[in-house]
């Protein structure tokens, strides 16, 4: 029988390993934002191969603005519901990675604890802002190098990956955000996330410059054009997110029923738009957990029955 991800003991293959393996193979790996556990473990089910842990949509969930409001607990707590029920490798986006470098060290501990195979850390300064919003500043590219250097110790599982992302483009332009990620190269990072860059030509000549594996956030409503996967593993990068997109979407769905709801006192129209009782259940394992609970209940009666029979015959 299927045991249920919640009742299994760690997987198999680390997903450290797993997220190390497919940095070296040839290939680009898609990582859909996911903000809960049930979106998560769909996603490792329609087939994806790493899931991202957006700071933007775990705030948007909490109905807080993206500025740096969470705190490590809360994302660490995001971070052990989703890994609990899925397999695939989770980068976690820390924004500033929660205060100066022996704070990272700190974050990236609990992070790895909490069964992240990776974390982003950025180079704003408190209170951070949304990669596509003006008004970001930066902090000394060498305090963002000493908590890249702390990070890189901090780590337990060598496979435990380290993305670096720079917001210079936005802030100081797009020779500053080269430099910076060439000297958080050096200072060790795996990983170099250029973000709100403007265009398919600024993302080519940042892959041509910068020699690493290289990630891209193809947000929504933000500075970058939309771009496709395959045009972004043509240009040289190894990773694309899409981090808020299922929160958005869920939001946008969300409105679409209760306004049906609110105009028309029912929601009978738009079933067709809602995932079913059965599927819902059968993503969740739903019946592997009813049968447990009857196998073991079938267990016990056969046990109180047999000690009783004992016990009646010795008395």
């Amino acid at each position: 029988m299927q045991v249920p991800l919640h009742f299994r003991g760690p997987p198999r293959e680390k997903p450290t390993r797993l997220l190390r393996e497919m940095l070296s193979r040839p290939g680009i790996i898609v990582a859909p934002g996911v903000y809960n556990p049930a979106v998560a473990l769909l996603a490792e089910k329609m087939g994806f191969k790493a899931l991202y842990l957006s700071g933007a949509a775990v705030t948007g969930a909490l109905a807080l603005p993206d500025l740096g409001l969470i705190t490590l607990d809360e994302v660490a707590l995001h971070v052990r519901w989703i890994t609990r029920v899925t397999t695939v490798p989770l980068i976690v986006d820390v924004d500033t990675g929660f205060g100066e470098a022996i704070n990272v060290m700190r974050t990236v501990r609990i992070m790895e604890e909490a069964g992240a195979a990776a974390v982003q850390i950025e180079d704003q300064v408190l209170p951070k802002k949304c990669g596509h919003l003006s008004g970001k500043q930066l902090i000394p590219a060498e305090e963002m190098a000493k908590k890249i250097r702390a990070a890189t110790e901090a780590r337990s599982d060598p496979d435990f990956v380290i993305v670096a992302r720079t917001d210079a483009r936005g802030v100081v332009g797009f020779e500053e955000a080269v430099w910076r990620a060439q000297l958080y190269l050096e200072a060790g990072a795996d990983v170099i996330f250029p973000e709100a860059l403007t265009s398919r030509e600024e993302f080519a000549e940042f892959a041509r410059r910068v020699k690493a594996p290289l990630l891209a956030n193809m947000t929504e409503f933000g500075k970058t054009p939309y771009i496709t996967v395959r045009e972004f593993e043509e240009m040289g990068y190894k990773i694309v997110i899409f981090p808020v997109t299922t929160f958005r979407a869920a939001m946008g769905a969300a409105r679409k029923v209760l306004t049906e709801i609110m105009e028309k006192g029912t929601q009978k129209n738009v079933l067709d738009q809602l995932m079913g009782r059965q599927e819902f259940y059968q993503l969740i394992g739903y019946w592997d957990y009813e049968k447990i609970d009857a196998r073991i209940a079938e267990e016990i009666d056969k046990l109180v029955e047999s000690v009783k029979h004992r016990h009646t015959k010795s008395g």
